[in-house]
């Protein structure tokens, strides 16, 4: 398998096993699923591959006159479930799936430095509780005119946290809502906001969480990009310390920028 993905085949390892989501909606069809062929392209699989994983309950689709069809968004959500459950070497190979990807589909290159700005950082987030910290973190983006309805935001970040925590067992949440909301905000961008003391937030094993990124994506391409490489962000531990330890918005983004490029 020359050109699997590790993203696909990790779930066949049970060794260590983890928590996973999988979102299947049958009667939702729409005119950009996937085939076997172009998922087969899109996750750099063969199409008897992908055939297998379907047959075997291993990809959400649905098979219709002996023909499996695979919604982009139910592949977005799978792909979602993956990058939470990889390493670093997969995360570094998810990116190059998701870049290829994007550059199939004409969209611009995203860094983290051009999502977060100065403004979008809050530190020390006045947060003691899950409950403020999303409002915090909404109204903290409304106020500088990135996000347009900060209610509706926080309604469905509530919705995906009781789904399923967004929590990481380095003190780090990613929250964002199930699906993106591109109606709400102008474009794509991360908010950040870091408590003095972690907080119950549905860690692993009760993990507190006191560093807080917030996601908001205009599509899913773009979420799966942004969350690909803000995986492997918050995977550095000495770059987490440090922006604990950072007095300012502008020292925090200086080092989130630094640590970056590293991964370039």
């Amino acid at each position: 398998f020359a050109m699997v993905s590790p993203l696909v085949f990790r779930h066949s390892s049970e060794t260590h096993p983890k928590p996973r989501l999988f979102f299947i909606y049958p009667n939702r069809m729409a005119d950009n699923d996937f085939d076997v062929d172009s998922l087969a392209t899109y996750l750099h699989l063969t199409p008897d591959q992908v055939r297998k994983m379907a047959n075997r309950g291993k990809l959400p689709g649905r098979r219709i006159n002996d023909r499996w069809k695979f919604s982009r968004a139910e592949i977005h959500h799978w792909f979602e479930d993956r990058i939470g459950i990889s390493d670093e070497d997969e995360l570094k190979q998810v990116e190059q799936v998701l870049h290829t990807d994007a550059k199939r589909q004409h969209s611009p290159d995203m860094t983290i430095e051009e999502l977060l700005e100065p403004e979008l950082i809050q530190s020390p987030l006045l947060a003691r509780t899950k409950s403020r910290v999303i409002e915090n973190m909404c109204e903290l983006a409304a106020g500088v005119g990135r996000l347009w309805d900060p209610e509706k935001m926080k309604e469905a970040i509530r919705a995906r946290e009781q789904l399923h925590p967004t929590a990481l067992d380095n003190g780090v949440a990613l929250l964002h809502p199930r699906r993106p909301m591109p109606s709400v905000m102008e474009s794509s961008f991360l908010a950040l906001g870091i408590t003095t003391s972690g907080i119950p937030f549905g860690g692993p094993r009760g993990t507190l969480t006191d560093v807080f990124f917030l996601i908001c994506s205009d599509s899913e391409a773009s979420h799966l990009r942004i969350l690909a490489r803000l995986s492997r962000l918050v995977g550095q531990s000495e770059m987490l310390d440090n922006i604990r330890q950072a007095g300012s918005a502008t020292e925090i983004l200086g080092l989130i920028k630094d640590a970056d490029e590293q991964l370039r």
